[in-house]
């Protein structure tokens, strides 16, 4: 009743405010009614008046209401879409924050290239998907709208360019995990149309402190006492050290910056450069000029997107060292351009072929923050070398409308190439020591980055990052050994509380189910990863899961596991006690999951050496009691004979959108080809399911 009374009474004083108000007679009065409109003339031509659509007609009215001089319509639209997030005062302070830093500086962005298309005599027009972020969202509900975000932030652009008819060519500013992924989709999908994209920039790291994925532990840490309070709060305080880019280390956000630059669709040394600094502003100016030029030569995004586009991007990811997501967005990107989607064993071709070359964060050896590999020269960079490993097709277009062999020719004698490395060698770092020729990263052991293990447990294939295993677990052939009983989980915070209740022993291996598309949206995993990294026996467990990790990820992590278990695959028929084989070969890039024996038979044994507890290839004897080893045929035979396991089931609070994105995907082929929508595929799966229910 008190809460009652207090809430009409509050009511009754804003009323009483509205109608005692002694300004509101004088806003009354001078509200106006009409007005005179924007003075001059359309530059209406006859052709124009029996040619033109009412809505093209009607569009010149709306852009001179919007204060566009008239005499100034005759320029050609050029959209900018942006992912911008929240609301700046005029001085640029904060007025309602935005969801991450990645979209708090793409306004700038848009405004110097709205500018400088204005300048050209053209006229911009500018429209905002905004996008969330993956780290804000790790461990909660938001987890399971992040990669179903990306679909439908796509579709809303290929809408918003799609509603602007008379566009010559379109930008896309975005930064970050998801925002610039949909973005790259977008725009491929405009197939005749010039597109460029401006990457949004990766954020500063604090003169003394820690990065924006090491941050992200503090409430781990602080339980493990490795840190004090007063340490978290400090450190957490200066970890985004800048107001604007994406993090500082290679994951999602950094890796498609990469991964854009790579196809061909940034101006060159695009990717990564520091947010707010000048250098970057003048990167939408050129980029106006690249695709204005785009226009003129009427270079399209299928000139640019090809088959040999996107292998290049594929072989330029690996060499970075990129995050593991960007197998779910490469693929997504090539079917929008209605190229060819690379398989599971084109990406275990590329990753075998070509050399990692990048030393930073999160992979290292040594932890260079995104801005130093900017310095040492970024994509071209990079690419340098591996012109001259013959990887690289040099024949592609880019979107300055030169071949991929020229701007490499450019890069290699330019200025700017010149003084990137000399500002980088100015702060103490050499930046050969950043981005390495192969001879130098062979030389300090530098192995490729993922690799692909498959098996009775993952028939479609999974993913790790091997260059996040402990070495000190490799035995000396750089093989990581791992074969015993297994645990498993339904949900990750079922993971955390085993954690935290010392549940989780070493040589455990951690089965994580219904994690994928189906069961949560395909969530990031990072809190049982960055918990395990802490953990003192960490190194010693392995985690296999049908769910995705942050590309700051570490450990013996095997996601992306397919088919998911929700779908009926095999992963989700495990239970508690059975035994798993794990082998990943960090060198060979060989690797396989494989169920080998039911629970109760051959556990026991843990994480090891191969040499130290058997290869294991066919029926031999384990080490429980009545205990022998299936072959990986057999254990797949069991396997199906299973019915999935009896706790299976999707998240109790996965959003109707998210079951909706993750029908439509798993019709359109699943994880392993992107988790994209074919429309033909879907439009048939419905037609047969309605001519069975007739």
């Amino acid at each position: 009743m008190e809460t009652h009374s207090n809430d009409s009474s509050a009511q009754s004083d804003s009323s009483s405010d509205l109608d005692t108000n002694e300004s509101l007679n004088e806003m009354i009065t001078a509200m106006r009614t009409h007005n005179a409109g924007p003075e001059g003339e359309l530059p209406l031509t006859h052709e124009m008046l029996l040619n033109w659509s009412s809505g093209d007609l009607f569009g010149l009215s709306q852009n001179v209401g919007m204060g566009w001089k008239p005499n100034q319509l005759t320029g050609q639209e050029v959209l900018i879409l942006g992912t911008q997030g929240g609301i700046k005062e005029e001085d640029g302070s904060p007025l309602a924050l935005g969801y991450h830093t990645g979209h708090w500086e793409v306004d700038v962005l848009m405004k110097e290239a709205a500018r400088e298309l204005k300048k050209q005599g053209n006229i911009p027009f500018a429209g905002f998907v905004s996008d969330p972020c993956d780290g804000r969202t790790q461990g909660t509900t938001g987890m399971f709208d992040s990669l179903p975000y990306r679909n439908d932030a796509s579709l809303v652009m290929r809408r918003l360019i799609r509603s602007l008819p008379r566009r010559k060519a379109v930008m896309g500013v975005a930064t970050c995990d998801k925002g610039l992924p949909a973005m790259i989709m977008g725009l491929a999908a405009m197939h005749d149309l010039p597109t460029v994209i401006v990457p949004g920039g990766v954020t500063l790291p604090p003169t003394s402190g820690e990065d924006a994925g090491k941050i992200q532990t503090i409430g781990a840490r602080y339980a493990k006492e490795e840190i004090t309070l007063k340490e978290a709060a400090e450190l957490g305080c200066r970890a985004c050290a800048t107001p604007g880019g994406g993090c500082q280390f290679l994951g999602t956000a950094a890796s498609a910056q990469v991964v854009a630059e790579a196809l061909g669709l940034t101006v060159p040394h695009g990717a990564l450069a520091p947010s707010g600094e000048k250098i970057w502003k003048e990167m939408a100016r050129q980029s106006v000029r690249a695709v204005t030029n785009a226009i003129s030569q009427n270079l399209t995004t299928k000139d640019i997107i090809t088959d040999a586009a996107i292998r290049n991007a594929m072989v330029v990811h690996a060499a970075f060292g990129g995050s593991t997501n960007l197998l779910l967005h490469i693929p997504a990107i090539a079917h929008a351009a209605g190229r060819r989607v690379a398989d599971i064993e084109d990406w275990k071709s590329i990753n075998k072929q070509v050399p990692r070359l990048v030393s930073a964060l999160p992979n290292g050896p040594m932890d260079h923050p995104t801005v130093r590999v900017f310095l040492a020269g970024g994509v071209p960079e990079v690419m340098l070398h591996l012109r001259k490993l013959e990887l690289l097709d040099l024949n592609v277009k880019t979107i300055t409308g030169e071949r991929l062999g020229d701007v490499l020719d450019w890069w290699e004698h330019s200025e700017r190439r010149k003084l990137v490395r000399a500002r980088l060698q100015q702060d103490g770092i050499d930046p050969d020591d950043v981005i390495m020729s192969p001879e130098r990263a062979k030389e300090i052991g530098m192995t490729s980055t993922i690799t692909f293990p498959t098996g009775n447990i993952a028939p479609e294939g999974s993913v790790v990052k091997s260059t996040s295993i402990d070495p000190s677990t490799l035995d000396e052939n750089g093989v990581y050994y791992h074969k015993g009983a297994v645990k498993v989980f339904q949900s990750e915070k079922a993971v955390i509380k085993a954690i935290k209740s010392g549940d989780i022993k070493a040589k455990d291996i951690i089965i994580l189910m219904g994690c994928g598309p189906s069961g949560t949206g395909m969530e990031e995993t990072y809190q049982v990863t960055s918990a395990m990294k802490h953990l003192p026996f960490g190194k010693h467990v392995t985690l296999i899961t049908d769910a995705r990790f942050s590309g700051v990820s570490t450990g013996a992590c095997i996601g992306h596991v397919g088919p998911e278990a929700l779908a009926g695959g095999p992963l989700g028929k495990l239970r508690d006690g059975d035994v798993v084989e794990v082998r990943i070969d960090c060198r060979e890039l060989e690797a396989s999951i494989n169920f080998v024996g039911e629970a109760g038979e051959g556990a026991g044994i843990g994480a090891g050496t191969e040499s130290e507890v058997g290869a294991g290839s066919g029926r031999s004897s384990g080490s429980g009691a009545n205990s022998y080893e299936l072959g990986e045929k057999e254990g797949a035979a069991v396997l199906a004979s299973r019915e999935s396991h009896p706790d299976l089931a999707a998240n109790a609070d996965l959003p109707d959108d998210t079951r909706l994105w993750a029908a439509l995907q798993a019709a359109s082929g699943g994880t392993w080809k992107g988790s994209v929508y074919d429309v033909d595929k879907i439009i048939e799966v419905l037609r047969k399911g309605m001519e069975a229910g007739d």
